[in-house]
């Protein structure tokens, strides 16, 4: 399949980056590793990855912006395009030897005459088990150039299956209330509930079927900018609990994802479970 220049770019950059991550995964004990804060790890992989991203993006794209998880902002506040980078999304599973992470990749462009900015590419790889989830605004999403997917066409609650980001200790009291109202209204009407630690992951996989829905509150925009188009152009929808597309991506956001038959009640589901039970 030909690709985009673009997205010849990005691929070429996540699979660099790569081979690094996965040295680092086989010697996992051996890591220099930090701590943020309770459960929020960054590791010198983390970086390594990062660099070389950021290296490869850089050198093919001059003058391009960057919005990176460990190095933040890098090129201006007046751009055009803006690379948005999780050079390791799942990074605490990659820390327990757990064989599901990813890197992401996002591009963005901005319309200054109209004041909007959106998503126009996007990048999900899974190294361990070699799969690239990318999409094009427009033109579809793909997995490993040979496959189109899409979302599942399910519409049985019932049998339904979704993915979420539990909260952990760092998580502020109030967000957990509202996970926990979520949670229990959902889970006894459906098929399952997973958690698997990389929002990034979840998000492709919805697009790819394998979910049909997910959501998670306060995901920054490196962990959710790939996987909203990418759910999107796979034909599901990916909004925050208010209907809107997220595509500025400035702060945190909340995400409500899924195929056409489950995500508006998720997120009417969502948007009930966000209002105090003292204001219902």
């Amino acid at each position: 399949m030909r690709l985009s220049p673009h997205m010849a770019v990005m691929q070429a950059a996540a699979r660099k980056a790569a081979k690094g991550l996965l040295r680092d995964f086989a010697e996992v004990e051996q890591l220099q590793v930090s701590i943020k804060g309770p459960g929020d790890f960054v590791s010198q992989a983390d970086r390594n990855a990062e660099k070389i991203i950021h290296g490869e993006l850089a050198r093919a794209r001059q003058g391009y912006a960057f919005l990176m998880e460990e190095s933040g902002r890098d090129g201006g506040e007046n751009w055009d395009w803006r690379w948005i980078v999780d050079p390791l999304d799942g990074t605490t599973n990659f820390l327990h030897g757990i064989p599901h992470w990813a890197i992401s990749i996002a591009l963005q462009r901005r319309d200054k005459v109209n004041n909007t900015t959106e998503i126009v590419s996007g990048l999900i790889y899974n190294p361990v088990n070699d799969e690239m989830f990318w999409c094009e605004k427009g033109q579809g999403a793909f997995l490993n150039n040979e496959r189109r997917i899409r979302v599942s066409n399910r519409r049985k609650l019932s049998e339904a299956l979704f993915g979420t980001g539990i909260p952990f200790a760092k998580t502020p009291e109030a967000t957990m209330q509202v996970f926990g109202r979520t949670l229990g209204a959902l889970m006894p009407k459906v098929a399952g509930i997973r958690r698997f630690g990389a929002a990034a992951l979840d998000l492709a996989w919805v697009a790819a079927g394998r979910f049909d829905g997910f959501w998670e509150l306060g995901l920054k925009p490196w962990d959710c900018a790939a996987g909203l188009l990418m759910v999107r152009e796979a034909g599901g929808y990916a909004t925050d609990e208010s209907g809107d597309d997220l595509g500025a991506l400035d702060g945190d956001v909340n995400v409500i994802a899924g195929n056409p038959h489950f995500q508006p009640a998720l997120r009417d589901l969502v948007a009930q479970s966000l209002v105090p039970a003292a204001q219902k």
